[in-house]
């Protein structure tokens, strides 16, 4: 059975830095693109930023401020996040591609000012 379990998320303060973690199970995950998506209260989940299954080195979403990262060989997919702002307070998914989209039950962030 395919799975994906983030951990990591939490309470943070503006401007400080978290990492997110997305341990995958049941699948060879060099054989996919992955990525991160997040979902704040009353909006539509929105992504983040993705690594193709042939993607070269971590990639920097549209913000800058966040990098996402694969270790194929301990089967994990990383979101670092730095700089805070309220504005990133959401729910963080761990996605996969392929023939079907495949999800995390994701994890709670909440930034503090």
């Amino acid at each position: 059975q395919d799975q994906l379990v983030e951990s990591g998320g939490g309470l943070v303060h503006v401007g400080e830095s978290l990492r997110l973690s997305c341990k995958t199970s049941g699948f060879s995950l060099a054989n996919y693109g992955v990525g991160w998506f997040r979902q704040a209260a009353g909006e539509a989940r929105e992504k983040i930023g993705c690594i193709s299954a042939n993607g070269g080195g971590p990639d920097e979403s549209a913000n800058g401020r966040f990098t996402i990262s694969r270790d194929n060989a301990k089967m994990t997919v990383d979101l670092q996040m730095n700089k805070v702002t309220p504005e990133d307070t959401a729910v963080y998914y761990c996605w996969r591609g392929g023939d079907y989209d495949q999800w995390g039950q994701g994890t709670q962030v909440t930034v503090s000012s």
